[in-house]
């Protein structure tokens, strides 16, 4: 039994936008030509805006739409494991979205893309709570790609060496040609 295809669509708008902001996050503040550096932020920002969006629509949809249990065959360790991880990669994904958010607008920079809607800031501007913000972020990011490895080589793992059909839950259903 498989993943809905709203909830595969969920996950891979996921890793589109995670995998597109990772690099941009971390080159927008190496030592980049300023003009670089502006369109990476404003980018990165605009994705962070469209992220928190979906991540939010993402845990509303997963509450009325659990997971399939896992296989009768999997180790309890690993169902604890894959819970555990899954559980973090949720909130450290949400926490990423909202210190980035908070960091932006009490730090008193625009989000462009939601300027252009016509969204204000829904938090004024407050150094002191930009640089909290700016430190969970900043931690964020590393343990965010710490949970990510972990997700793919598991998913690699049960794909490639138990071929137990877990990696398969949530492969996008691309028709296969016969013969292969």
């Amino acid at each position: 039994m498989g993943y809905g295809t709203v909830s595969r669509l969920f996950h891979w708008a996921t890793v589109l936008i995670v995998f597109i902001m990772i690099p941009v996050g971390l080159t927008m503040v190496q030592d980049v030509p300023k003009p670089t550096r502006d369109k990476l932020f404003i980018l990165h920002k605009g994705l962070g805006a469209v992220f928190l969006v979906l991540i939010l629509a993402r845990l509303a949809w997963r509450l009325g739409h659990p997971p399939p249990p896992p296989p009768a065959d999997m180790p309890r360790a690993q169902r604890r494991a894959a819970a555990t991880v899954h559980a973090l990669l949720y909130l450290v994904l949400l926490v990423m979205a909202v210190s980035g958010y908070v960091r932006v607008t009490t730090g008193g920079f625009p989000i462009e893309l939601l300027n252009a809607l016509g969204v204000p800031p829904l938090l004024p501007k407050d150094e002191a709570v930009s640089k909290i913000a700016s430190g969970i972020h900043d931690a964020g990011k590393t343990l965010l790609i710490i949970l990510i490895a972990l997700h793919i080589g598991a998913a690699l793992y049960h794909g490639l060496a138990r071929r137990d059909g877990i990696l398969a839950r949530m492969w996008p259903p691309w028709p296969r040609r016969s013969g292969v």
